[in-house]
């Protein structure tokens, strides 16, 4: 069966969108069957993987007001075994019209739950809130990975999305554990990054799973996007594509440990 995962942090600049894209595209080098939907009206993931946002016939905002199955709206990716749905700036629309809709909480995961198995795994780029798009990706999900960042006020906000999490869990009855936390921009040369690393440590429960992968801060990270494409095809040497490979074979290890039990 496939998973859903969504990629979450209503903190700006913490890696949600590189870790989508990249990390996807990892899994899909690895002979993984990966879809990637776009829930940020930015559409970053979008324009990551080389797709003009402004040429778009449809998008996941058409499967969110019910013009468009989402089997109709999938894109191949220039990487094998790698498809998106992308998005625009229409999406931004989506959160007033959602808002007065029944059931609007469920609308991503009635759409997507027809396709679920036809991947190995659906990622899920949330924007940077705690909005009705989250809230979507929350509710359609199997699980959550928490990217944060190894900066100051890097635990800012973390409270509240537990928070969310948990009102998902609790009162739409819809169960999305962590599936684990991800520390991006992780330089371990610096005291602050090692500081934080703890700090991350000591806030999360036993019960979270942290990954023993850590993203570096990485030029080539930064610039793969410009090009139209994930770091793992612009530069696959650099230490952050080498990263991602490693985690994609970490995650893939989790799920094998996770059968086993």
């Amino acid at each position: 069966m496939g998973e859903i995962i969504s990629i979450t942090n209503q903190k700006g600049g913490c890696g949600k969108t590189t870790t989508a894209v990249n990390l996807s595209a990892a899994l899909a080098s690895l002979n993984k069957k990966i879809l990637v939907i776009d829930m940020d009206p930015q559409a970053n993931a979008t324009t990551g993987f080389g797709i003009n946002k402004f040429k778009l016939d449809s998008s996941v905002y058409s499967i969110i007001c019910g013009e468009a199955k989402a089997e109709e709206v999938i894109r191949k990716t220039s990487i094998p075994n790698l498809y998106i749905i992308p998005s625009n700036l229409d999406l931004s629309g989506a959160e007033v019209e959602l808002i007065s809709q029944i059931g609007s909480h469920a609308v991503l995961k009635e759409a997507i739950d027809p396709i679920k198995n036809d991947y190995d795994y659906i990622f899920i780029d949330t924007p940077p809130s705690l909005g009705i798009l989250t809230l979507n990706a929350l509710v359609a999900c199997d699980s959550v990975i928490i990217p944060i960042q190894t900066e100051y006020y890097a635990l800012e906000g973390i409270a509240d999305l537990l928070r969310t999490i948990k009102l998902v869990e609790n009162r739409l009855n819809s169960p999305c554990p962590i599936k684990g936390i991800l520390l991006t921009l992780y330089d371990r040369r610096t005291r602050l990054a090692r500081e934080v690393y703890q700090e991350v440590k000591n806030f999360f429960s036993s019960k979270e799973y942290i990954f023993k992968t850590t993203i570096p801060r990485n030029i080539r990270l930064a610039e793969a996007p410009s090009h139209g494409m994930p770091c793992i095809i612009y530069d696959k040497d650099c230490n952050g594509s080498k990263a991602y490979f490693k985690l994609a074979k970490e995650l893939i290890k989790l799920e094998e440990d996770n059968e086993k039990k």
